[in-house]
């Protein structure tokens, strides 16, 4: 197959050269084009069982029929490019450049999975008979909704009482270097799309209308300045950002009759979707106009708490980078949350997130290869009789 990576290839290059190849594949969101064939490729190589997704591109992957059951989870889809004219280089033409290796996903997460395929085929080479069982669950729209791929898959694993004992999902965990975060809980998300109404009218005349934009401005300024909760002692209070304002005609002498405002909320297990619903309806009663409110809740809280998967995480990363990785719920959602809504124990460690989802996104071309590392010698230690 074209583009298909030297399989003999060993050492620290090989995970490398795997990504080089993921990332030659303009696999943007959600058409693969391809790309994940090459990682069913390499696993069936290696005695994987492989069944894909009921919808789009996904698959899971399973070598193995005693438990422990050790899941390697991620996406191959990227996020779109921008104008190409912005890149240094082409952005599905992975380059070297003074040891960063450029590309759209090699950080979020191709170089992960790259990662993640090489470690298995390490670890299954000096273990032909492993004491348990290896899976893989990729995605081919994690960076849509998720709906259709890691979400259907895991409901599928649950129905046949098959779900894996602990999860490894390979999102961009690390914030300034290879292994020095975990991710082992993510805050919840929902969006409010907020309309507030009025009369459109002209400006010369505003006794005849009822401008939705001045009688909304206070309640908007209290809803900035919001305090939800305190957040607890693994999660940061829960924020309300506001992320698109819209009224008016485009006209400088028209009163608008509608405002529409949209605004997410990353939110701690100290508050629920229901009690954001009740304390901004509160403030926005105060105003005194007219609204209709509508939420969207993509996502909720969840938590692995300290035990067996953290600390071997922990112990693989200190192991292999010296660095004693701290646990964290920052940032944003993951499809690690369908994974944990199962009860099944996941976090999530990968490469360094600085550069994702932009123009020129990098990462150390050596971290690939430690990464790899990190994640055989996890495995090793999940699955030790």
């Amino acid at each position: 197959m074209a583009g298909q990576p030297d399989r003999q290839t060993t050492g620290t290059d090989a995970a490398l050269r795997l990504t080089e190849a993921l990332v030659r594949v303009p696999s943007v969101t959600p058409d693969d084009h391809g790309c994940q064939t090459l990682v069913i490729d390499r696993l069936e190589a290696a005695g994987f069982a492989v069944e894909a997704g009921d919808t789009g591109p996904a698959f899971y992957a399973r070598i193995g029929t005693r438990r422990p059951v050790v899941c390697f989870a991620g996406h191959t889809d990227v996020v779109p490019t921008g104008p190409l004219t912005d890149w240094t280089s082409d952005p599905f033409a992975p380059e070297v450049r003074d040891g960063m290796l450029y590309g759209r996903g090699v950080a979020d997460m191709k170089g992960a999975v790259a990662a993640m395929v090489c470690a298995t085929e390490r670890y299954l080479a000096a273990h032909p008979d492993p004491p348990g069982s290896i899976a893989f669950l990729i995605t081919g729209d994690e960076e849509q909704d998720g709906a259709r791929g890691t979400a259907r898959l895991v409901d599928r694993l649950a129905d046949r009482h098959a779900l894996p004992d602990f999860c490894v999902v390979g999102e961009p965990s690390s914030t300034e270097a290879l292994g020095d975060t975990i991710k082992h809980g993510r805050r919840g998300s929902v969006t409010g799309r907020l309309t507030v109404h009025g009369v459109q009218g002209h400006v010369a005349f505003p006794e005849r209308a009822s401008n939705p934009i001045h009688s909304a401005l206070a309640a908007l300024d209290a809803l900035a300045a919001l305090h939800l909760d305190d957040g607890d002692a693994d999660f940061p209070p829960t924020t309300l950002q506001m992320s698109n304002i819209h009224a008016g005609t485009g006209a400088t002498n028209v009163i608008p009759g509608h405002l529409e405002v949209t605004f997410n909320i990353r939110f701690s297990p100290a508050s629920t979707p229901e009690s954001i619903d009740t304390t901004v309806r509160a403030v926005l009663d105060r105003g005194g106009f007219a609204y209709d409110l509508v939420w969207e809740v993509s996502a909720l809280p969840f938590l692995t708490r300290a035990g067996r998967l953290t600390e071997v995480l922990q112990g693989a990363v200190e192991g292999v980078t010296g660095r004693k990785p701290v646990l964290s719920t920052t940032g944003g959602t993951s499809d690690a949350r369908f994974v944990a809504a199962r009860g099944v124990p996941v976090a999530e460690l990968g490469l360094v997130n600085r550069s994702i989802h932009k123009v020129d996104e990098s990462t150390p071309a050596g971290d690939i290869a430690l990464l790899s590392r990190i994640y055989e010698d996890a495995l090793t230690r999940l699955l030790a009789p």
